[in-house]
């Protein structure tokens, strides 16, 4: 199958020159999430909230292109501190009670804007 961008409902606007989602060969691509509300609300301060809106709006995005958490094979998990790794593991873990997919996590110097503390990529297979 060759490379597809499919058309969303439900996902936040990106921020950059970026598609959300990218399908190629039955993998789908899902770019970086931060803690946006798609319907517009504020930003959470807490590192456990803004996970679990991030965690949400990939649901939504795998769910626009008919996938759910289980299709999830690879995460990887960029932290403005470290130190938050714990707080992000508890959300995180409940979204896969059984099977979770490959994963990094990853301190890194700075995300897009100052108020994310947390950003999740997912790569799904159908």
């Amino acid at each position: 199958m060759p490379k597809q961008v499919p058309t969303l409902s439900g996902a936040p606007a990106p921020l950059a020159p970026y598609s959300v989602v990218t399908e190629a060969n039955g993998f789908v691509f899902v770019s970086g999430q931060v803690a946006i509300d798609p319907t517009g609300g504020e930003t959470p301060t807490d590192i456990a909230d803004q996970t679990r809106l991030i965690m949400k709006n990939i649901g939504k995005v795998l769910a626009d292109v008919g996938l759910d958490y289980p299709d999830i094979v690879k995460t990887t998990i960029f932290l403005a501190d470290i130190a938050d790794y714990g707080a992000v593991n508890e959300v995180y873990g409940g979204y896969f009670p059984s099977e979770p997919p490959a994963r990094s996590a990853v301190q890194v110097a700075a995300l897009p804007m100052p108020q994310f503390l947390v950003e999740i990529e997912v790569i799904a297979c159908r």
